[in-house]
């Protein structure tokens, strides 16, 4: 008789030839057969945008199948979607249905690649910095430009832009 305890959070990133469709569908019939409740709403919002996206492509007369940063776009949109939607549950008072909102975000959480430190964010952007040669505000925009294009998915935007004006603003 198969175990019914959940399955193991992804603490390492899977091999990279997985796509996060396939892992989403694999841990959705985990997350099933454990009747976790949690990662199976997560899962099936996740797996519905996913397909979305490539129906939408597909529309758009491309290959439909999404490229690895067009998935992860997806997930963080998910996650940014939640994020939302906790703050305007916070406001109404339903702090229940923003626990569940963040308990989502837990799950999707599982499909980003790992968040960089303050450190290790302040010691990639000195050396973009550097870089490029930017001395002042008026060189932000190539920074955060080379900034987003590397760190994407590992870092929110706002905390790129926050982080390179305290540097170029010195």
């Amino acid at each position: 008789c198969p175990s019914l305890s959940p399955p193991p959070r992804h603490s390492q990133p899977h091999i990279m030839s997985d796509s996060i469709l396939d892992r989403v569908k694999q841990d959705l019939t985990d997350a099933m057969k454990a009747q976790d409740d949690v990662r199976r709403r997560a899962l099936r919002s996740l797996r519905a945008a996913l397909a979305n996206k490539e129906i939408a492509k597909r529309r758009a007369g491309a290959d439909s199948s999404l490229e690895g940063q067009e998935e992860l776009a997806v997930v963080q949109k998910q996650v940014k979607q939640r994020r939302d939607s906790i703050e305007q549950y916070e406001e109404a008072d339903r702090d229940d249905l923003a626990q569940k909102e963040r308990e989502e975000i837990e799950v999707l959480e599982d499909y980003l690649p790992d968040r960089l430190s303050d450190e290790e964010l302040a010691e990639r952007l000195d050396a973009i910095i550097d870089d490029v040669g930017a001395t002042s505000m008026a060189d932000m925009g190539p920074v955060m430009g080379r900034a987003m294009d590397e760190l994407r998915g590992r870092v929110d935007g706002n905390r790129v832009r926050e982080m390179v004006q305290d540097r170029l603003s010195d």
